[in-house]
Order: structure tokens, then C-alpha cells, then sequence
């Protein structure tokens, strides 16, 4: 699939050729998509200067949610893997085409397709404000309003720094990521930001497996922006993921691919970093929790009372949407979540749909990520961990390989204990 994504006044591919996205601006045209439309005049409004390929690079993130949206899996060969050639308007073209191997290889990883970017020239950045804002705050924080990136500002405010929350809007989430900030900290600074993709005959269900990449985009963007970093530091980012969903192993043969997602999956965000080093941004990623389960992290929360207030309101679910801003209570995320609150010990007031996953029917016991990790927790009991991770950690540091393992073996005796509770057979 052809994709060109550039500001508006750029030489789009004809109807039919190739699918035309205007980066930063409205889509003008029936055939088009659009992309960024709001971001860019909210980076103006804030008197914020980002680092110029820090710019690029949300370009860039924006370009692959993009096509993300607009590629339909069952119109490829096998019904998953999908080829995109994007083409993508930066200021500094050279300096991305030469890293576009790198680049391509990164999204692989994190999407399961086959990407080939080339980079044209372009400049989208925003004319320089005749006041600078430049925030104080010394590192960042990706505020999600999930549970474990809410212990995660907790934690990082607790230990005497001042980060900048940073967060995606989501819809169900947006209130909660400010109640959030509002609650951590005495008040942390916020800034929510939305990439509003639009494309023409998008997927349904929308797929998103690139989501990550604006995330971290918008924490990229925001750091360089910061007085620490005008100063010649380096500042923080921090994603704030549990070790088990950071690897995220298939708990199936069947589970292949994309339905094990890798947004914080340490060879992603090392492959990250790196590209981070060679634009010469000076910005650290960190997962504090690679090596926590996420009932370890709940457990270890540095203000207990603070999250016993607000653990129930964050969002885990993978179908959160689909079941009208209610967790369901099976899917893996859920199946995590509360094998979490087991662990932490601290009565779990989360309202699920299907609560009593041992009643052995289709919408309970028998339902597909139910079994998938019954049949985890029986194939590690019967023939061993190594057996059932396979190649899930072949691409992790070497350094890291034992903490990994670890860490995905206490994973999933939360899940086990879950099961257990309920009655799961």
C-alpha cells in the first residue's frame, strides 16, 4: 500500500495510485486523510520549541499510525502481515534516509508488517514564538490512564523528580489522565495530545499496533522543549510498563504476531533509544518496571493510599471501548489486571462484565483468552518454561535474559492464582 504523508501544499499521488495525508493540516479532499490537524497549533499555543528532529520524528510516528489506520490485514497474502511504502515529509530528509533500514527494521518489530519508508523534504515545524516557553520539569512521564503508568508518575514523583505528564487522548481515558496529574504529586504540569487520524475507508476494528510510536513521539517532542535539556542534559522518558505485558508472550501457538503487542518490549524501545542516540537527542527511555510484575509494582507503589484511591479507575482492558467504557474481565489485560490487585492484596472495586471466569461457558471459562492462558499455566506445568516462551525473549538483551524470564514466569503465576481463585479448570 502507497502512502504519502506531507503538509497540504505537497504533490499528492492521484486517486487510486496511492492514499494522500496531510500532516498538521486538514484533508481538503474526499480521497485524503488527514493527520496532526489539531497537534501542531497546540505545540503553537504553548510557546513550546521542540529540537527539530524531534519534530521529524513525530513526523514520522504520525506518518506510520497513518497508514496503521488505513491498511486492512485481509487484504493481505495471509490475512495479517501487511506491505506498506510510506513516504514521509521531513525537514532533514538526508539524515532519515540513511537510518531508514533502522527505521524499517524498528517498525517490523513493533507492527509484525513490511515497511519501506523513503523521506522527502519538507518543513512542518511552526515559526519560532517571539516568547519561549521552556517548563522547568526534569524529566518526562507518560501519563496513559492505565494502571501501571499511573504507579509509574507516582513513583517517579515520590522519588523528588518533577516530571511533565504527557499523554495520548483516548476516548474513556482523557478525564481519568487528569484526575491523574491532577492527584500526583500536588498537581503535575499536563499536556494531553491527540494525533486525530483520519483516513478514508479506515480498518474495522481500528487497528493499533503502531499506537505506541506517536506515545513516545509526543514524549520525545515534549523533552526537548524542557529548560534541563536547552541546557545541554539529558532527560528521562519514562514507560511505565510491567515486565509480563512488556514481553507479552504469546500464550498459544496460536497467538502469533500482533495479538501479542509490543509497545514496551525492551528490543523496541533499545532499537528506540538508538535511534534517539544518532539523532543526537539527548533523552534517556526508561521502563522502571521491565523486571516487576504488575502486581509487584502495585505492591511497591511508593503512596499506597494514592493508588488504593484511583487503581480502580485507570483502564487495562483490551476491548475497554467495546463493552462501553467497562473492563470485560477476560481478556489478557483484564486476566492481568486482576490477578494484580490478588497479589497486592487490596480488594479489587474495578466493575467487570464477566466476573465468575470459572463458569464453564463460552462467555466465561471457554472464552478464547481464558483457555489461551490455561493452556499456558498447563504447557510451563508440563514441560517447562523454556518450552512455552520459545523465541519471545531471542531478541532481548543478553544482559537482561534472566530478569526477563523471571519476570514472565511470575507473570504468569498471577494469572495462575487467578484461575485458581475463580475456579478456572
Amino acid at each position: 500500500m502507497r502512502i504519502v504523508c506531507a503538509p497540504k501544499d505537497h504533490a499528492f499521488p492521484a486517486v487510486g495510485t496511492g492514499l494522500g495525508v496531510v500532516l498538521y493540516g486538514a484533508a481538503g479532499s474526499r480521497g485524503r486523510g488527514s493527520v496532526g490537524s489539531a497537534l501542531r497549533q497546540q505545540i503553537i499555543s504553548e510557546r513550546l520549541v521542540p529540537d527539530p528532529r524531534a519534530w521529524d520524528f513525530l513526523s514520522l510516528a504520525l506518518s506510520v499510525v497513518s497508514a496503521d489506520e488505513a491498511g486492512h490485514r485481509s487484504a493481505s497474502p495471509d490475512g495479517w502481515t501487511r506491505d506498506f511504502d510510506l513516504e514521509i515529509a521531513v525537514g532533514e530528509p538526508a539524515f532519515w534516509t540513511a537510518h531508514a533500514e533502522a527505521l524499517e527494521r524498528m517498525l517490523a518489530f513493533l507492527t509484525t508488517d513490511r515497511w519501506r519508508l523513503t523521506f522527502v523534504e519538507a518543513q512542518s515545524e511552526p515559526a519560532r514564538p517571539r516568547a519561549i516557553a521552556m517548563p522547568d520539569q526534569d524529566c518526562i512521564a507518560l501519563l496513559s490512564g492505565g494502571l501501571d503508568s499511573l504507579v509509574g508518575a507516582i513513583d517517579v514523583a515520590a522519588s523528588g523528580a518533577r516530571p511533565l505528564a504527557i499523554s495520548q487522548v483516548v476516548r474513556g481515558d482523557a478525564q481519568k489522565q487528569v484526575a491523574f496529574a491532577q492527584a500526583i504529586g500536588g498537581g503535575l504540569r499536563h499536556l494531553q495530545l491527540n494525533h486525530n487520524a483520519v483516513v478514508p475507508d479506515p480498518e474495522k476494528p481500528p487497528s493499533q499496533r503502531a499506537r505506541s510510536i506517536a506515545f513516545l513521539a509526543y514524549g520525545v517532542l515534549a523533552a526537548t522543549t524542557l529548560a534541563r535539556y536547552s541546557r545541554g542534559e539529558t532527560v528521562p522518558l519514562y514507560i511505565c510498563e510491567n515486565g509480563f505485558i512488556g514481553i507479552n508472550p504469546p500464550l498459544t501457538g496460536a497467538r502469533l504476531g500482533s495479538l501479542s503487542t509490543r509497545t514496551a518490549h525492551p528490543t523496541y524501545l533499545n532499537q528506540v533509544q538508538q535511534l534517539l542516540e544518532s539523532a543526537g537527542l539527548r533523552i534517556r527511555v526508561e521502563n522502571p518496571f521491565r523486571f516487576k510484575t504488575k502486581g509487584e509494582l502495585m505492591k511497591g507503589c511508593a503512596d499506597q493510599a494514592l493508588l488504593n484511591a484511583h487503581a480502580h479507575t485507570s483502564t487495562s482492558c483490551g476491548r475497554y471501548l467495546r463493552y462501553n467504557y467497562k473492563h470485560c474481565g477476560r481478556c489478557i489485560p483484564c486476566q492481568v489486571r486482576r490477578g494484580a490487585f490478588l497479589t497486592w492484596g487490596v480488594k479489587d472495586k474495578t466493575p467487570y462484565v464477566f466476573t465468575k471466569l470459572g463458569r464453564k461457558d463460552a462467555k466465561h471459562s471457554y472464552f478464547d483468552d481464558v483457555r489461551a492462558a490455561a493452556l499456558a499455566i498447563a504447557e510451563v506445568e508440563a514441560e517447562g518454561l523454556g518450552r512455552w516462551l520459545g523465541t519471545a525473549l531471542s531478541s532481548a538483551p543478553l544482559g537482561e535474559m534472566p530478569q526477563l524470564r523471571a519476570v514472565v514466569e511470575r507473570g504468569l503465576g498471577e494469572i495462575k492464582a487467578l484461575h485458581f481463585a475463580l475456579g478456572v479448570r
